[in-house]
């Protein structure tokens, strides 16, 4: 139990550190954030994305009326569920009519206390770490009742604005390298990227989830990040690291997900089943993260690349698959349910590769009825027309900012 008068200095010392914060780059997804009354938004994201930072982005500026609030303060370690009748009697007494709580899925059944604070006419912002723990509760108890939105770590343009470089390829080079944890970013110190994933292994997934082998989800774990944009199937990863059940295998590859540090990339069918049955594609959420924690024994230039192309596809829309007939194509993409575009991705076009890589984005184009296509590579443009199909060959750093 805390204390009303304890609970009270927490909020008075948590507000006071934050109240003229610098909160630094404005994230994209800050204008994309609707407070609608009645209804709570949340902010999900992966650990140390900046998740914190936008909220106090939206904070800046607000009235007195709002109370800011970080479950993840040692102090609140304690807190249980008939705290939060403190917690309300302390906002109904100051009359805080906006609540910002960050990291609120650490505390059991917050959700109620999320929808108590709905049916006061409070509005209520918070953020969490864990997607399908988030999910599984606002679907039970916030029915109708929440705005949702992913926070993902910089974009390439906001990468730009973050390190005041010019958009060019060399600052691309640079972010392919480091992706977009703003401390690694910060700092280049690689410590900060294999602590997160310690971390993230250690408290978000086996003591959330009771892994008791955290010796084999770390292996586990390092082998997906050192293999992204490749398929995978847990018959195929059967037998190692001393993992011989399939459905323990799904179960860490699940945690990894829900906690954000893949991103999972299914074949295109019209059948679900189909999608089910066939290997999914393996992405990491940033490529700092593969950049320091991948065992990979050569810069894999060409897999980077694609990882950046899914991840700005993924901010976009999550109707993402590939297509794999006779041939394959990386990305087919929708968006509301409607097909956008095609794409394939290709470091670099040469003599040797060109018929190869245009191959298998026209029989995706066929299929799809798609007149035109996008061949994305590190720095060529080009543009050819093969059997009256138009194929688009453009650099990734142009396109991710222009589109």
């Amino acid at each position: 139990m805390i204390t009303t008068s304890q609970l009270e200095e927490i909020i008075e010392s948590q507000n006071s550190i934050i109240k003229g914060k610098n909160t630094g780059t404005k994230r994209e997804l800050f204008d994309k954030i609707t407070e609608v009354e009645g209804f709570a938004s949340i902010i999900t994201g992966i650990r140390r994305c900046g998740k914190s930072t936008l909220m106090l982005q939206i904070l800046d500026g607000q009235d007195s009326n709002s109370l800011f609030l970080n479950f993840e303060d040692i102090r609140l370690s304690g807190f249980e569920i008939a705290d939060f009748n403190t917690l309300l009697a302390i906002i109904e007494k100051r009359g805080f009519t906006k609540l910002f709580f960050d990291e609120i899925q650490l505390i059991e059944n917050w959700e109620l206390m999320v929808r108590t604070c709905l049916d006061k006419n409070l509005q209520v912002n918070i953020t969490g770490s864990n997607a399908a723990m988030l999910s599984v509760e606002l679907g039970t108890k916030l029915t109708g009742r929440h705005l949702s939105a992913e926070l993902f770590p910089f974009s390439f343009t906001e990468f730009l604005k973050f390190t005041k470089k010019e958009q060019n390829l060399a600052s691309f080079e640079e972010y392919l390298k480091s992706g977009g944890f703003p401390d690694y970013v910060k700092t280049g110190n690689g410590q900060v990227l294999r602590h997160l994933l310690d971390d993230i292994l250690a408290r978000d997934i086996a003591v959330r989830y009771a892994v008791r082998d955290i010796n084999s989800l770390r292996q586990l774990c390092v082998y997906m990040i050192s293999n992204i944009g490749k398929p995978f199937s847990a018959t195929k990863i059967k037998g190692m690291f001393g993992l011989n059940a399939p459905s323990t295998i799904l179960e860490y590859l699940s945690y990894f997900e829900k906690s954000y540090i893949f991103q999972y990339l299914p074949k295109f069918s019209y059948s679900l089943k189909v999608q089910i049955r066939n290997p999914k594609k393996v992405y990491a959420i940033d490529l700092g993260l593969f950049t320091e924690n991948s065992v990979s024994f050569s810069e894999e230039s060409g897999r980077r690349l694609e990882n950046a192309v899914y991840l700005f596809l993924r901010t976009q829309t999550k109707e993402i698959y590939y297509f794999q007939e006779k041939k394959e194509c990386d990305f087919v993409v929708f968006i509301n349910g409607k097909l956008d575009k095609l794409i394939q991705v290709c470091y670099m076009l040469d003599a040797h590769n060109l018929q190869r890589e245009t191959e298998g984005l026209l029989e995706a184009m066929n299929f799809f009825g798609l007149e035109v296509g996008f061949l994305l590579t590190y720095s060529q443009t080009d543009e050819f027309v093969i059997g009256g199909k138009k194929i688009l060959v453009l650099p990734v750093w142009t396109y991710v900012v222009g589109n």
